[in-house]
């Protein structure tokens, strides 16, 4: 798991650097995608609270009927003014450039027919005196790719620069499209209503500040709320990055680094108060409707073609989205995309790439599937949540892009890898352990075959007197059928009982429980497949008898402690198995059970695991060959508790013991002599023997443990 892992976070970081050099590169047509996510998090949010104190002022299809095709003579938009002012309004914002002299004027008229028009109305001086009575701002078109200049245009602002001043942030004009000197002079300001729409069409931003021949000009919105609030000075705060920030008064107001502020829309169209120009032109609105407002002068109507789209519409006037700025720095309800966007945006792709391949990387392909795309799914609300409730726009795409990449990418890697895994487990352990324990193993994320100490416990078996009985075969291959009559239902029993076969030698079965995979109460489970391996062994001497075979006897025995376990072997061939001691001692143990004549022999590490009752006989305390540290040896008779008469033969026997423990063997020696008169076993012939030889040769066992010097 932790190669596949660290396989899976080497394909992430190549995922990941590729989309931020993506990222970087700027692709338009990626980043249309990116915007497409923009407009659906604002489409989500919905509608928020827009501002009651902006209105627009409308040239809609009814004023058009009524007052006549645009443009209108200025007498009537000075009516419009008037009328504006005598309602009391706060200021009004001309989303329009008047650029050419009103020739319906009646003096323009006489000129043309070459008339004196000395005493005739100028509608330019009419709407030039409207617009000086009134708190008036102009607008006015800056060229960005043309050096056209018609008229100088004027800003009463200070802009006071800070920090590291980069020209070549803010926009860079080319020329200017003014209105006409009378109609400039006469306002108090005036600001431009450029808007440079995304590759897809879309307004999300909206420059706030513009250069034009070293000098700093203001964007309509900026400059009417400039005016509204009273405030002179607008300062630009650069970082190493760009523009950080803009303030006027109070409010600073975080752009991007060329000085946009992205806009956070309050709505689909009409979000603000309209009012027909026409209404107003016809003095049919309420004073409460005006007094202090701030009211942006524009059109809704289709054929004027000032219709914009925003993530909310495909079709919005124009000055309603000046509505949306103006309403975003008075009220201080900013999104931004920070100065330092570009970093923050690469950790991001990075951070989350890498932690989509951690979590496909720590568990089942589906299942990290599911996890994955739960993620995917949480990054695109904690983007949400920034965006709106912290006022960060990030990108959406590139980490986007990154995690279902390294989704696709290291779910079939998984896929992949799970397959091979899949013919390793069955190559290594299909005939090792029961079909339920492979299917554990094959659904295991965590199988790991490398080498590791685990405890286990260790069974051996062996026939005994193979030799003698190999000899009475003629044929090999009977021989070979023989052995596996018997090796087939030893190993069901085993594999029944959750262990492990590690391997056949000759006629010897090695086994061991607890791994590959954790096996609960493994020392009963060991000694339960020995107990009923015995039983087994009853049916299948009747069923040789039959077949005039040879009759089997087997020696068990079992330890349990610490090994080695894992795949161990060459490059090009290698096995699962256990090294270490504790096997060593295990197979001595096995053995011994002809030494002391008994099926079953268990040492006492395995005897204090066990947490069902049995029958056990303390045999002896040794030392087996090639080891000096004492093992007590426990015999097995089966389940439960002796009998009566069984527990009669038990305390006898446990009282010459101790005697011979004691190293009292005079008395040991009567004792087992008694002992083995009356049940005939070989262990008590064997432990009078052992007293008899120690009393001739003089010798006391030291602590009772006697040395085996052979296998």
């Amino acid at each position: 798991m932790r190669k596949i892992r660290i396989i899976n976070l080497y394909i992430a970081t190549v995922i990941a650097t590729v989309f931020i050099f993506l990222y970087l590169s700027n692709k338009s047509y990626i980043q249309r995608f990116n915007n497409n996510f923009i407009d659906t998090y604002f489409n989500i949010r919905g509608k928020s609270l827009a501002s009651k104190d902006i209105i627009i002022i409308d040239i809609d299809e009814k004023s058009l009927q009524k007052l006549g095709h645009w443009p209108w003579s200025r007498d009537k938009l000075a009516k419009i003014v008037d009328n504006l002012t005598s309602l009391g309004v706060g200021i009004i914002g001309f989303d329009m450039v008047f650029a050419e002299e009103d020739n319906t004027s009646p003096s323009k008229i006489a000129q043309v027919i070459k008339q004196d028009g000395k005493n005739l109305p100028d509608y330019d001086k009419i709407f030039a005196q409207s617009i000086a009575s009134s708190p008036s701002i102009l607008g006015y078109v800056l060229n960005m790719e043309e050096n056209y200049t018609n008229n100088i245009v004027n800003t009463n602002a200070i802009f006071i620069e800070k920090g590291a001043s980069k020209t070549q942030y803010l926009p860079q004009a080319k020329g200017v499209t003014s209105n006409i000197p009378l109609l400039q002079d006469a306002a108090y300001s005036s600001g431009s209503f450029n808007m440079f729409p995304d590759s897809d069409g879309v307004v999300r931003s909206v420059p706030l500040l513009f250069r034009y021949k070293g000098t700093i000009y203001p964007a309509l919105s900026l400059e009417m709320l400039r005016v509204a609030l009273g405030v002179q000075a607008v300062t630009i705060q650069y970082d190493e990055f760009g523009v950080e920030h803009i303030k006027i008064g109070n409010i600073k107001i975080p752009t991007d680094k060329n000085g946009r502020l992205f806009v956070n829309y309050a709505g689909s169209k009409k979000s603000y108060h309209y009012i027909s120009a026409l209404d107003i032109y016809e003095n049919r609105v309420k004073k409460s409707d005006i007094e202090g407002k701030i009211a942006l002068f524009g059109t809704s109507a289709a054929g004027l073609l000032d219709l914009r789209a925003t993530p909310f519409d495909k079709m919005i006037p124009g000055v309603e989205i000046h509505a949306n700025v103006i309403d975003n720095i008075m009220n201080q309800n900013f999104i931004q995309k920070p100065s330092n966007a570009i970093g923050l945006n690469i950790i991001i792709i990075f951070l989350t790439t890498m932690a989509a391949a951690l979590i496909l990387s720590s568990f089942s392909p589906f299942v990290s599937l599911a996890l994955s795309l739960t993620f995917l799914a949480a990054v695109h609300i904690a983007l949400y949540k920034l965006m709106f409730d912290y006022s960060m726009v990030l990108n959406i795409i590139f980490p986007t892009l990154s995690i279902v990449g390294t989704i696709l990418a290291l779910f079939f890697s998984n896929l992949f890898y799970e397959s091979k895994q899949k013919e390793t487990i069955m190559g290594k352990f299909a005939k090792k352990v029961s079909p339920a324990v492979a299917q554990t193993l094959l659904k295991s994320t965590n199988v790991d075959f490398k080498a590791d100490d685990k405890e286990v416990t260790i069974f051996f078996s062996d026939i005994r007197s193979f030799t003698t009985i190999s000899e009475g075969f003629s044929s090999a291959h009977d021989l070979i059928d023989y052995l596996n009559d018997y090796m087939s239902p030893m190993s069901e029993i085993i594999i029944k009982n959750e262990g492990t076969i590690d391997k056949y030698i000759g006629d010897a079965i090695m086994a061991y429980w607890n791994a590959p995979l954790e096996v609960k109460n493994h020392a009963d489970k060991a000694l339960t497949a020995a107990l009923m391996q015995q039983d087994a062994l009853k049916e299948l001497n009747v069923y040789l008898k039959s077949k005039n075979l040879p009759k089997i006897e087997i020696g068990i025995g079992i330890h349990t402690g610490e090994v080695v376990v894992g795949e161990m072997g060459s490059r090009d061939r290698s096995d699962y198995t256990i090294i270490g001691d504790t096997v060593n001692l295990g197979s001595r143990v096995e053995g011994l059970c002809k030494t002391y004549h008994s099926k079953i022999l268990i040492t006492d590490e395995t005897r204090k695991r066990l947490n069902n009752e049995y029958k056990l006989r303390e045999v002896d305390r040794v030392t087996v060959k090639g080891k000096n540290r004492p093992v007590t040896l426990y015999s097995v008779f089966g389940y439960g508790n002796f009998d009566d008469y069984e527990a009669d033969r038990e305390r006898r026997y446990q009282k010459a013991l101790q005697l011979y423990k004691d190293s009292n063997y005079k008395d040991a020696y009567e004792a087992f002599n008694l002992l083995n008169e009356h049940y005939k076993e070989g262990l008590f012939e064997l432990y009078k023997q052992r007293c008899k030889e120690l009393l001739e040769k003089k010798v006391r066992l030291e602590n009772g443990i006697y040395k085996h010097t052979t296998k």
